[in-house]
């Protein structure tokens, strides 16, 4: 499984983003799949999951609230909509599958977002 996140860039403070990552190969519709973020300096952490039916979601405390993720197995794609961005949600992005041991054992390359006041 490769995966493909796009959507980052130059953001305002108390605006949106909206990212997205592709997959290519099998099975996508089976995994759970996440978003994971990295600030300079910081342990990269877990921002929202969703399983594979799109149910089981789960959001960090940090943006619980403003952030909505979801998926479309069709297009073998999931997203990460945040609102009210703030900037301490600059970090990259990276979008996570989880493998049949339960780990996330796929990761795309990262998107970078970055917020300005």
């Amino acid at each position: 499984v490769q995966l493909q996140a796009s959507g980052g860039g130059l953001m305002q403070t108390e605006g949106s983003l909206r990212l997205s990552c592709v997959a290519s190969g099998h099975a996508f519709r089976s995994y759970s799949m996440a978003w994971f973020r990295q600030a300079p300096g910081k342990a990269r952490e877990i921002v929202a999951s969703i399983g594979w039916s799109g149910g089981n979601l789960y959001y960090a405390d940090s943006v619980k609230g403003r952030a909505t993720i979801s998926r479309d197995n069709a297009k073998k794609t999931v997203y990460l909509q945040m609102n009210s961005l703030k900037p301490e949600d600059a970090a990259v992005y990276y979008c996570a599958g989880q493998n049949v041991g339960g780990h996330w054992g796929y990761w795309g390359q990262g998107t970078q977002v970055t917020v300005s006041s």
